[in-house]
């Protein structure tokens, strides 16, 4: 049974884990640069484990840095939130071979969809119809994340290599790769999301739609569910599935 659980996020990402566990009767422990020294996760936890340095790179996306806490604190599991090291399949093998209960996807499903651009060779193979870059206008996204972050639009041409270079500097900042893409563009398009829900026994759940349209810089801003106008999308549990995921 856990009875401890270790955030490797922090804000608002962090809050909401710690909210659950308090409901559930189990102990937190956070992580913080020395920038967020003073945050309100910090002060939510029951445990708050200090990571040296100021930026993410130095800090958040250190996954040796983030087990050994978790270990020092006396965790039991490790919860990655969403960004920084939540799609790192790496991150999750370390927290596995540390001992420790990993909240999230096994690493080998991590490490297929992590990557957008492997992600979209994955659906492509298996008949998933997939954007793919043509004329302007396009957008240059980062592979390894998002947020708004890493990405450009791109209304001509003469401007793609400078913006991809700008791209990737600001990807690698974030996420600790520079791996870009490039698709269309879409104008006026929603942006509609369905979320998947599965347990290691098989269970897959699709939780319904949500509409994330609304965004600044490329960031979401609301996200309204279920998304308006589609008709009756419905979810539940398919046993159907096979694998673990």
């Amino acid at each position: 049974m856990i009875e401890s659980v270790l955030v490797a996020n922090r804000g608002e990402i962090a809050c909401r884990v710690f909210r659950t566990c308090r409901a559930m009767g189990v102990s937190t422990v956070a992580v913080h640069s020395d920038a967020d020294a003073g945050a309100l996760h910090v002060r939510e936890a029951d445990v708050a484990v200090r990571l040296p340095g100021s930026a993410a790179a130095d800090t958040y996306l250190r996954g040796e840095a983030v087990v050994r806490a978790a270990l020092d604190a006396g965790a039991d599991a490790v919860h990655p939130g969403y960004g920084f090291l939540s799609e790192s399949a790496s991150f999750a093998r370390a927290v596995l071979d540390a001992g420790l209960v990993w909240i999230g996807p096994p690493p080998a499903v991590i490490e297929a969809m992590a990557s957008k651009t492997r992600a979209k060779r994955i659906m492509a193979e298996a008949g998933v119809p997939v954007l793919e870059a043509a004329e302007p206008p396009l957008i240059v996204k980062a592979a390894a994340g998002g947020g708004g972050r890493g990405m450009r639009v791109v209304r001509d041409l003469a401007a793609l290599d400078a913006e991809v270079a700008s791209a990737r500097a600001e990807a690698m900042a974030a996420f600790g790769d520079d791996e870009v893409f490039v698709e269309p563009y879409v104008e006026g398009g929603r942006h509609v999301e369905v979320q998947i829900l599965a347990d290691a026994h098989g269970v897959v759940w699709a939780l319904g739609t949500r509409d994330c349209s609304l965004q600044r810089r490329h960031q979401k801003v609301i996200e309204e569910a279920p998304a308006p106008g589609l008709g009756g999308a419905g979810g539940g549990a398919d046993r159907g599935g096979g694998g673990e995921e």
